[in-house]
């Protein structure tokens, strides 16, 4: 291990994430909510942090192994949670654990939150908690790789480690650090115009910019206790609709399409039909299923409300307009299978991602079709292009993993004091990066006990990192020379 590179990295990104509480301390005069003072505390500790970290390390130039890359990306993740949490410490006086969970919710983009009267909070605090989803959507890491290639340290590690899916290691531009930037660009682009769009349907403009942070980092948080429910307007909810599946989106595709001025890569991508199928899927099965019961007086009534929470499970956005945890019979099932399956690779959505479940499918089917044929040689194909079986051995390896970790993490809660239901909803509601579980969690965590929280924390890196990512620490060869 590189440390003396890891620890000067470390501070390199500690002095550009400082800079993130200026918008908060700005916030915080413009509507003389009080609370600039705490976010220049913020800003000069981990300002100061960073200095020192970074200063003895400044003439050092050499290359991040893979190695490196896994354990900066991990443990960069933690030290932004406990950075980010000074404000819900010195400003809403949440306790360590409450204010680390509610950090690490918003950076991992998983909208739980232990925070009751949002309606409440001052402006600077609440922008601040929307900030973070957005920080966390595309990563801090994949930032600084983009505006800090002269760091004199590997980017390409820190965003294979970083960049989720399959398709982690295709670039879509020739150098690393352009990558990055093209990713921000449109990541850029898709809050501004969702920001306009909530502005132009009635939210006011900190509440725009707000939910738009929100939005399309999948993330779930909100300024109001009520969520998207608070408006109650469908245009801001057809236009959330949009903006979540458009984040849940593998952002390669939409590169792809911005460049080449057409919808086609959208068309042609299998994946991408993949993932619109489903959600067409689910949003039919919940509007029927809510229909036929009578939980909602007409079928527009129904589809309203059916298509806006297929899109905020399917995304692992999170946001509500109803309490889909009462609904009756099935569709709270079919709503969790959909928070397991998410969004596509290379996205800012959490759970298991589309191609992973599609190569899974295809597994089977070859698995079926070999009992009838045993000697049949078989190829898995995701559209007109074999997958290895390397891909192939990495997606299975990775289910596995993903099941397990779910598991054990449920008999944790348990054990902790949790019953079946809600230990599943909190484990559903941190890994998967969802927000809302069932039971004691359907709305928040604030009730449950600290090992749970702990729990949570842990779970929602598991799910930020995608499994491999952190879990390669555990294993002893990773230290191994």
């Amino acid at each position: 291990m590189h440390w003396r590179m890891i620890t000067h990295l470390f501070g390199a990104l500690l002095i550009l994430y400082s800079l993130s509480f200026l918008p908060s301390i700005g916030i915080a005069l413009a509507y003389q909510d009080g609370e600039w003072r705490i976010f220049m505390t913020s800003f000069v500790l981990s300002l100061l942090t960073g200095l020192f970290l970074w200063f003895p390390g400044r003439h050092q130039k050499s290359e991040l192994s893979i190695r490196d890359g896994f354990l900066v990306v991990t443990l960069f993740w933690l030290i932004l949670g406990m950075v980010g949490s000074l404000p819900f410490m010195l400003g809403l006086h949440l306790d360590f654990t409450d204010a680390i969970f509610e950090s690490v919710s918003g950076f991992t983009t998983t909208g739980a939150t232990v925070i009751h009267q949002l309606d409440l909070l001052p402006p600077s605090i609440l922008y601040h908690r929307q900030q973070i989803q957005w920080l966390g959507g595309m990563g801090v890491i994949v930032l600084a790789v983009a505006i800090l290639p002269l760091l004199g340290v590997g980017g390409m590690q820190l965003y294979k480690a970083e960049a989720s899916g399959i398709a982690q290691y295709d670039k879509m531009t020739p150098r690393i650090a352009q990558t990055a930037r093209a990713l921000w660009l449109i990541y850029f682009l898709l809050t501004l115009f969702c920001a306009l769009g909530f502005w132009a349907a009635g939210m006011d403009l900190f509440d725009a910019v707000g939910h738009a942070f929100s939005t399309v980092a999948t993330g779930g948080f909100s300024t109001h206790d009520a969520s998207l429910g608070f408006y109650d307007d469908p245009i801001i909810e057809t236009i959330a609709i949009f903006f979540m599946l458009a984040g849940a989106t593998n952002f390669a595709l939409h590169f792809a399409a911005l460049r080449q001025v057409t919808m086609q890569p959208y068309h042609t991508q299998p994946e991408m039909r993949a993932y619109l199928m489903i959600f067409a899927a689910g949003t039919g099965v919940v509007v029927i299923s809510l229909y036929f019961v009578g939980t909602y007086d007409t079928f527009m009534g129904s589809f309203r409300q059916g298509a806006f929470q297929v899109a905020s499970i399917l995304t692992s956005t999170g946001f509500a307009t109803a309490p889909f945890a009462e609904w009756p019979l099935h569709i709270p099932l079919v709503l969790v299978t959909l928070s397991f399956i998410g969004g596509c690779v290379g996205s800012t959505a959490g759970g298991i991602k589309v191609v992973r479940v599609l190569l899974l499918a295809k597994i089977a089917v070859r698995e079926l079709f070999h009992l009838a044929h045993p000697q049949a040689v078989l190829t898995v194909n995701l559209g007109a292009e074999p997958v290895s079986e390397k891909v192939l051995y990495s997606v299975k390896g990775f289910f596995v993993l993903y099941v397990v970790t779910i598991l054990v993490l449920t008999g944790a809660n348990m054990a902790v004091g949790l019953d079946l239901e809600s230990a599943f909803g909190a484990v559903m509601a941190t890994v998967n990066l969802l927000g809302p579980g069932l039971g004691d969690v359907a709305t928040t965590f604030a009730e449950v006990s600290p090992a749970v929280k702990w729990l949570g924390v842990a779970g929602m890196l598991v799910g930020r990192l995608e499994v491999f990512t952190l879990l390669i620490l555990f294993l002893p060869a990773f230290w191994r020379h």
